[in-house]
């Protein structure tokens, strides 16, 4: 049987993984070899910083509600806890976009909750 040397596939591969590999620094977009280890470290970096990515967002709407709270006198705990419990179901994402669009709903907001906290007596 012939020996088979996978030329046009192996052109190919290289192709590709140097087109992955465009715009990187030095070897790394032009030698095969630096480029494979190039393209799988970015490939686990953009793994890792999708997910790090939300959770930095969450942490922007917590300082902007937070920061929010604390013009109004109460704090994001004690907010979030009487909305809880006030049964006003809107999450970080809606709470900071009201914070910063509509000042007067987010005060009514944040009374509603100083209300329904003092109302219902901490558990021990």
């Amino acid at each position: 049987m012939p020996r088979v040397r996978k030329g046009a596939a192996r052109a190919q591969a290289r192709k590709r993984l140097l087109r992955q590999a465009r715009g990187y620094f030095g070897a790394n977009h032009k030698s095969p070899y630096r480029a494979k280890d190039a393209v799988t470290r970015a490939g686990v970096y953009a793994y890792r910083d999708r997910r790090a990515r939300k959770r930095d967002i969450r942490a922007l709407w917590i300082t902007r509600i937070t920061a929010a709270c604390k013009m109004r006198g109460t704090r994001y705990s004690l907010f979030i806890n009487g909305l809880k419990l006030s049964g006003i179901d809107l999450n970080r994402k809606m709470l900071s976009q009201i914070a910063i669009d509509d000042p007067k709903l987010f005060d009514t907001l944040v009374e509603t909750a100083k209300k329904s906290a003092t109302a219902t007596p901490a558990k021990a």
